[in-house]
């Protein structure tokens, strides 16, 4: 089996060289796959592994604009269209100077299986472009929004493809490339997700990835005859999923004692409570990351320059970004009695921090299953266009709720091994391709 691994990867690598955050991706879904194709073999002859790791579409493009001094500035812009058997294209938008084309599509990758898991009728997608919105004026972010979208229009609609934010893509930024989609097309649909509610959003869209990580760890949890209630948290991060995990695992009753930015880490062993996620709200408000503020403000632990994995949790939530729970991060939590690791970024543990949790263990599932909740909520952003028609956030965070049980429940289908442990990577992976695969025989080789 190793063999058929590997001759499937050497082929991915050959196809895209050097896209090494996509090879990771692709990698850790084959481990799974391969075994699970090999004995059934309908999608082994239709090819549909490699059908999947091929992006459908890649559209990449110049995007001019002007600066506050009169200085005409060039970023490029990029949507991968990587799989729409099962509906519209659907994934975020990310600006960031990290953006290229091995991040997004294995952003686009793993969107595919994420949007299969959370039963809504969405295909996978991804995009964005390297401009970063830090230190710019609401006037230039303007400005490219709709340099950008005066590109991308062409490309995306309501029943094609349907974008969302993601890292450096906001409220406001949603809003000036939504207002230049309308100016172009001269209609109002419901092209982007993650809109003000005002103007066709959806309550609880900017909390649900965080909210629903937690109900999936309370969901695991709940395996092993626990609850959150009690439990030390520990938590990265500083955006809207952070924010939300905390929110929601506080109200839980658990005790969220870190949170961490590109300065280091803050330790709280009193935990927050609605007036510390309230301050931390308005310092992410000044664009400025750091959290040595609150630390300052809260008399808590500053600890510059590194992660907080070394702090003994009971449940890690890593909601910052991809690779940043290493092996020997790994090996902290386990000997500090970690039970359980559930990943609100995207691919934030690296291989060999999977597999340590898994050899010992502990409770992991991957972000394809756990970080699903905000995908989700933007998938019901887009039934409520349809619809012409807003649900209440209590009603939003019920349907949140079964939604993230039921993607919890294929992942135990297809994940319980033979001791009763959860290999949640292998279930979530799989039960997100049979959607997929079975989708794209019933419509040929197309």
């Amino acid at each position: 089996m190793e063999e058929k691994i590997s001759a499937f990867m050497d082929s991915v690598i050959a196809r895209n060289p050097g896209e090494v955050e996509f090879h990771q991706a692709v990698h850790e879904v084959a481990e799974n796959l391969i075994p699970f194709i090999e004995e059934n073999p309908r999608y082994k002859h239709a090819k549909i592994l490699d059908r999947m790791a091929e992006p459908e579409r890649v559209i990449m493009f110049r995007v001019p604009w002007q600066d506050d001094q009169g200085n005409v500035q060039i970023n490029r812009g990029f949507r991968i269209e990587f799989n729409s058997a099962i509906g519209p294209y659907k994934g975020g938008l990310r600006f960031h100077p990290s953006v290229n084309l091995s991040i997004l599509k294995f952003l686009g990758f793993e969107q595919t299986l994420k949007n299969s898991l959370t039963t809504l009728p969405m295909g996978g997608g991804k995009g964005g472009s390297d401009f970063n919105p830090k230190g710019k004026s609401d006037n230039e972010i303007m400005r490219f929004c709709q340099s950008f979208m005066s590109e991308l229009f062409r490309h995306i609609g309501p029943n094609t493809d349907v974008p969302a934010g993601d890292i450096g893509v906001g409220g406001r930024e949603i809003g000036y490339m939504f207002g230049q989609y309308k100016r172009l097309r001269n209609e109002f649909t419901g092209v982007l997700t993650g809109k003000g509610f005002e103007w066709g959003g959806s309550l609880m869209r900017p909390e649900a990835t965080g909210f629903g990580v937690v109900y999936f760890a309370q969901a695991m949890l709940a395996t092993q005859g626990q609850s959150l209630a009690g439990k030390v948290v520990g938590l990265s991060g500083f955006g809207n999923v952070a924010w939300g995990a905390a929110t929601k695992a506080t109200q839980l009753g658990a005790k969220v004692v870190t949170l961490s930015g590109p300065d280091g880490y803050i330790y709280d062993p009193e935990g927050l409570d609605m007036e510390k996620i309230e301050y931390m709200l308005e310092l992410r408000a000044t664009n400025n990351d750091v959290v040595q503020p609150y630390a300052e403000e809260f008399g808590a632990q500053f600890i510059p320059n590194k992660t907080p994995w070394e702090v003994k949790v009971d449940l890690a939530l890593p909601c910052a970004t991809q690779n940043e729970l290493g092996g020997e991060d790994a090996k902290k939590l386990v000997a500090n009695g970690c039970v359980c690791v559930t990943e609100g970024a995207n691919m934030p543990c690296t291989p060999e921090a999977i597999h340590v949790l898994q050899s010992n263990k502990v409770l992991f599932c991957p972000g394809k299953a756990s970080n699903a909740g905000g995908v989700a909520v933007s998938g019901l952003e887009m039934s409520q266009n349809s619809l012409r028609f807003n649900w209440s956030a209590e009603e939003v965070d019920q349907k949140l709720q079964v939604i993230m049980n039921n993607i919890h429940e294929q992942c135990v289908k297809y994940g319980t091994q033979s001791d009763g442990y959860v290999n949640y990577v292998k279930g979530a992976n799989i039960a997100g391709f049979v959607k997929v695969a079975d989708a794209m025989l019933a419509q040929g080789i197309v």
